[in-house]
């Protein structure tokens, strides 16, 4: 992976962060992130003038990701080989689609808070049409407590983003519909494919607690490679689609 202190461009579009503000929006010490740089998880900032290093959003973003693939109790070196993995020119936002992809196998992530509590993380006030849409992502949703919230943490990040983007509700929810039908038959066969093709020919021995706990490891080491070939595939795929799309137009 990338490491050193060279100056890379920079999209003169996006806010950049000094790594003590960095630190400050990712929740994360200074120190953790020279750590990070230091074992190559965190591609190098730019150097501006006076030699002060600049970091961008996809730094916030691949902070996020290793909060996550740590919280799924992956260690660091397990996290340093899937990174390694993952395209070198990933952008903020398919960094933030990475997360949330994972985030979504932690069981009852979502979290009922206030609406302050909730502009708090989403880092920006929200109005009733911003809570709308962020409702038809599933991303929040109302409950019978007033000004209370349901929030799905890993989704949030990338929920806020898609407000800015210029798209009718109704196309949010149709896209919605389209990726919850298409992700759930992709993870009932990849399920059925784990089940009979892994844990079937082993399934005489499901009475050894040291084995079903075996594969229970095994199961949750799986999960962000499973996540990530997803991911990849359904990138390239898209980018196909809107090359041929265009090509007709």
């Amino acid at each position: 992976m990338t490491t050193g202190t060279e100056s890379v461009p920079a999209n003169a579009d996006e806010p950049t962060f000094t790594v003590d503000e960095l630190a400050a929006r990712a929740g994360v010490t200074v120190r953790t992130i020279r750590f990070y740089s230091t074992k190559g998880l965190l591609p190098p900032p730019v150097i501006g003038p006076r030699r002060v290093g600049h970091y961008g959003p996809e730094h916030l973003s691949r902070l996020a990701l290793i909060e996550e693939l740590q919280h799924q109790g992956m260690t660091l070196a397990a996290i340093e080989r899937y990174l390694e993995q993952l395209p070198a020119d990933l952008s903020a936002h398919d960094l933030a689609i990475h997360r949330a992809l994972v985030a979504s196998w932690a069981p009852d992530a979502a979290e009922d808070v206030s609406r302050a509590e909730l502009e708090r993380r989403a880092g920006r006030a929200l109005d009733e049409a911003d809570l709308d849409r962020l409702t038809a992502m599933g991303v929040t949703a109302r409950t019978p407590a007033p000004g209370t919230y349901r929030v799905d943490p890993g989704l949030l990040r990338l929920g806020v983003q898609l407000l800015d983007v210029p798209i009718a509700h109704e196309t949010i929810l149709a896209a919605r519909t389209v990726l919850m039908e298409h992700t759930r038959s992709a993870a009932h066969e990849l399920s059925r494919l784990f089940r009979d093709e892994v844990w079937g020919p082993y399934r005489d021995r499901e009475s050894d607690p040291e084995h079903v706990a075996a594969m229970r490891s095994l199961s949750a080491h799986m999960q962000p490679m499973v996540v990530q070939a997803l991911v990849t595939a359904f990138q390239r795929s898209l980018k196909e689609e809107l090359r041929g799309w265009l090509k007709e137009g």
